[in-house]
């Protein structure tokens, strides 16, 4: 690849391991509640076999993913689903009103470890979703590359997905502490991770409806640099204001 593909796609991964890791947050969070009825011990084997089993789903996943990326209706669906994820969640926020929720659904105190096992792996499971969803949206509009095609995937495209997804697995577990307390310093930060989910969805929609089967919109417009350059914008004005908002619970 050239030197702007490099910068592109570069650019592209960096975007997608700041949102994981923001995203990561509140999985982390869950992932602990799973196994707190553990010895310690057995909570790091849990987290670690767990792990294990997510990376073989994930990277299977994005094999079926890759053959139905080029497909209308599923880019539809996938849009509609990030704007439900984007929706609920900020309706959450709101209705907690900062504070936090209560014990996992996944978590009881008399599962063994082996069903403890099974619950992380289930909730790896869930969190992968959103997680393959985000970065193929992301990935769907980056130029071609001279690397062969996997399923109906550029192959340089799918590589993008498979960090991103495999990006945020690791920074579940390995991350999420600092995340934590950035997120307790910089509360708006949360909300933003879900309006550029919403973003994203409005993106993945605008392809969809540029896609050759019904060019409802012209199909080079995803394209051009003024859509482009709006994108990137906008989501640079969500992240920064994100950073300095301040819940009015917070302000002086």
């Amino acid at each position: 690849m050239d030197s702007t593909l490099w910068i592109e796609y570069g650019w592209i991964l960096l975007v997608l391991i700041g949102l994981e890791g923001l995203l990561a947050a509140d999985n982390a969070l869950v992932m602990a509640l799973i196994v707190k009825h553990l010895p310690a011990e057995q909570q790091r084997k849990a987290l670690l076999y767990g792990l294990g089993g997510a990376f073989i789903f994930r990277f299977a996943s994005l094999f079926f993913v890759s053959f139905l990326v080029n497909i209308w209706q599923i880019q539809a669906l996938g849009a509609l689903y990030l704007l439900y994820i984007c929706i609920s969640n900020l309706i959450k926020l709101k209705k907690n009103g900062g504070e936090e929720e209560g014990e996992s659904p996944f978590s009881k105190k008399n599962s063994g470890f082996w069903m403890t096992v099974l619950k992380v792996e289930l909730a790896d499971i869930a969190f992968a979703v959103d997680s393959i969803l985000t970065a193929v949206a992301l990935a769907a509009s980056l130029s071609a590359t001279p690397l062969p095609h996997i399923g109906g995937m550029d192959g340089g495209q799918f590589l993008v997905v498979l960090a991103g997804g495999m990006i945020g697995l690791i920074l579940i577990r390995i991350a999420a502490s600092y995340i934590v307390k950035i997120l307790d310093k910089r509360p708006g930060l949360e909300a933003a991770a879900y309006l550029i989910i919403g973003w994203v969805a409005i993106k993945l929609a605008i392809h969809t409806l540029a896609h050759p089967a019904l060019e409802i919109i012209s199909e080079h417009f995803p394209e051009s640099t003024g859509w482009n350059a709006t994108f990137w914008i906008v989501m640079a004005v969500i992240a920064i204001t994100g950073w300095f908002y301040k819940p009015k619970s917070e302000r002086v």
